[in-house]
């Protein structure tokens, strides 16, 4: 079958986004708005609930359709209700990404250093926190015939330099385990690995002309920094049939920072 743009269409598909409500310029709302552009039905999902609404809101003002959902991705029931919320407006699941995380929250320093109940709590959110809303989902994407997950994991990682990239590299690991558990099921599991982009939070933890420029700029291959829309498209292909056949993959979408055979 020749390949056409009809294979990028969500058109009745269903999308989760968790930490689609928080900061007014974050990647998880251009995401939410992405796969509602595509089609998609969208719950907008973030332990900010008010924020999730002001989202969803927002979709459903620009044509699209969408539902807020307040959740704590570590609490499982939390993650249970809002996986219900989403069969209860739409029908069903077919589209998770796994979004949210802490970051600009953290405290940057030596790892050997850290509480205990600081590196649980980071691991609770980066890490199980994903795969609690994989497991909710799971069957409902079972009984549609298949689905599409994607985690959103970090150049923070390459290489882990702090509690933060240690759970976006074990997140990685998840993302490998899940794409060989679920592909008989015709559930592809990837991920995307965002570089410096310009969203609220990541101006807060690098603002411009604070020094990131010069010590990664050296190193980049085109732009150091992005915008939020620009990881639309490779969330895109890996949620449409234009993906079908790519699983258990990390596509970074950073300007060329990291490279790796």
């Amino acid at each position: 079958m020749a390949f056409t743009n009809a294979q990028f269409s969500l058109t009745d598909k269903v999308a989760i986004v968790t930490g689609a409500g928080g900061r007014g310029n974050s990647i998880g709302r251009a995401y939410a708005f992405g796969l509602s552009n595509a089609g998609a039905s969208v719950v907008v999902a973030d332990i900010n609930g008010e924020g999730a609404q002001r989202v969803a809101g927002e979709i459903n003002a620009n044509g699209g359709k969408a539902i807020g959902v307040q959740v704590d991705i570590t609490d499982r029931a939390s993650v249970a209700a809002m996986a219900e919320a989403a069969k209860q407006a739409f029908g069903g699941v077919d589209i998770l990404v796994n979004n949210a995380a802490l970051m600009a929250e953290l405290k940057f320093g030596p790892t050997i250093s850290i509480a205990p109940e600081e590196w649980n709590r980071v691991l609770a959110v980066n890490l199980t926190g994903a795969l609690n809303c994989a497991q909710a989902v799971v069957d409902m994407m079972r009984a549609r015939g298949g689905g599409k997950i994607v985690n959103q994991v970090s150049m923070g990682a390459y290489p882990a330099t702090s509690v933060y990239g240690i759970s976006k590299l074990a997140l990685v690991g998840l993302t490998h385990t899940l794409a060989r558990d679920l592909g008989p099921d015709k559930i592809n599991v990837n991920a995307i690995g965002p570089g410096q982009v310009k969203s609220d939070a990541g101006l807060f933890l690098t603002p411009e002309g604070g020094g990131f420029e010069q010590r990664y700029g050296p190193q980049v291959a085109m732009r150091l920094r992005g915008d939020p829309d620009e990881l639309v498209g490779a969330l895109m292909l890996l949620v449409s049939p234009a993906g079908d056949w790519i699983t258990g993959q990390v596509l970074n979408v950073d300007g060329g920072l990291i490279m790796r055979a």
